[in-house]
């Protein structure tokens, strides 16, 4: 799906949103071309959107088409619009509880991503222990 098509389904996809719970993001919707990626986030990890609460601009709701290419470009267009739907949610979520003044949806995706990096540790340090036990018996020959 290129850049166009998906903007226009984000478009399309906001569309279905109820107006009460845009009020308040004046930064709208937007899309960035690029993927993004948080430092010391496991291998694989993007970050498909963001709720951003900026003082100058307002806020708004940033997806990076680019995550969505690197983790879903060989995936049939439905899956993508199910993806985008789900993040589109997902932030709006976040606005929705920061106007609110809530964070529970921002405990909820820490508590997600330390469970993401434990998995990682996890995977690297069984493919620590398959490379050495490869190493030994290639030794006992």
């Amino acid at each position: 799906m290129d850049i166009e098509r998906f903007s226009a389904l984000a478009d399309a996809l906001a569309e279905r949103l109820p107006e009460p719970l845009l009020a308040g993001l004046s930064g709208g919707i937007v899309i960035e071309e690029r993927p993004r990626r948080h430092p010391g986030d496991p291998e694989g990890v993007y970050v498909l959107g963001e709720y951003i609460r900026d003082e100058w601009l307002g806020p708004r709701i940033v997806l990076y088409y680019g995550s969505f290419q690197r983790l879903f470009g060989a995936e049939p267009d439905s899956v993508w619009e199910q993806q985008l739907w789900d993040t589109i949610r997902h932030e709006l979520r976040h606005h929705v509880e920061d106007q609110a003044g809530l964070r529970d949806l921002d405990v909820e995706d820490q508590i997600e991503l330390e469970r993401m990096r434990e998995e990682s540790r996890e995977a690297r340090r069984v493919g620590r222990l398959r490379r050495a036990a490869r190493r030994l018996r290639g030794r006992a020959r």
